[in-house]
């Protein structure tokens, strides 16, 4: 039975909608939060918190000096894709010690963009295991950051220690572009690995 929702949407329409949830991670400082709020279509939410001298205790802010606020539990963003596909965006806390949220913040997920930071690439080894162990899809984003040294995809690669079919791409956290271009590969890679799946079950 169809029904006519408060915003005047047949609801018969709404129950085709898919939700896909994507989740944007990576080290302390690396560009989650500007990611999320440089594609999404809402005014994300945000929970940050001011960077105080007991935090700068716990947390490694070299390379990132003027940082001033964090993540403390998510960021969320939306993309509409068309009127049957809504994308949602998780962009997960970088600290370790909120890493409890993962479990809850992953479940359900279609994929994940790993930024990283080159200055600080050892603060990404944790989101690729975490993915890896997982076998949720992700994709590498460099974030470029100014002044910040350039390698090449192998390199990265290596360093990381992914494998050679996992994606490696540059961008710019904050430009809406950029960001759109890492998603568009994301699900590119996602639909080339379902395919490469089901025809070995096939």
């Amino acid at each position: 039975m169809a029904y006519a929702t408060s915003d005047g949407r047949d609801s018969s329409v709404m129950s085709t909608e898919l939700a896909v949830k994507i989740l944007v991670a990576g080290g302390f400082g690396v560009g989650k939060t500007t990611m999320v709020g440089a594609i999404s279509e809402i005014t994300p939410l945000r929970t940050e918190e001011q960077l105080t001298e007991l935090s700068s205790s716990v947390d490694d802010l070299r390379g990132i000096e003027a940082k001033r606020t964090t993540t403390v539990a998510l960021d969320f963003g939306r993309i509409t894709i068309n009127s049957r596909v809504i994308l949602y965006l998780f962009g997960t806390p970088g600290q370790d010690r909120f890493w409890f949220l993962w479990p809850e913040l992953s479940r359900g997920a279609l994929g994940a963009v790993v930024l990283v930071d080159t200055r600080r690439l050892a603060d990404s080894f944790a989101a690729v295991d975490y993915f890896e162990s997982r076998r949720i899809p992700f994709v590498i984003a460099v974030n470029c950051f100014d002044g910040a040294d350039r390698y090449a995809s192998e390199e990265i690669a290596a360093a990381l220690g992914v494998p050679a079919h996992v994606p490696i791409m540059l961008c710019d956290a904050r430009d809406r572009a950029s960001c759109k271009e890492v998603l568009v590969c994301l699900f590119e890679y996602i639909m080339a690995s379902s395919a490469a799946v089901r025809s070995r079950v096939i």
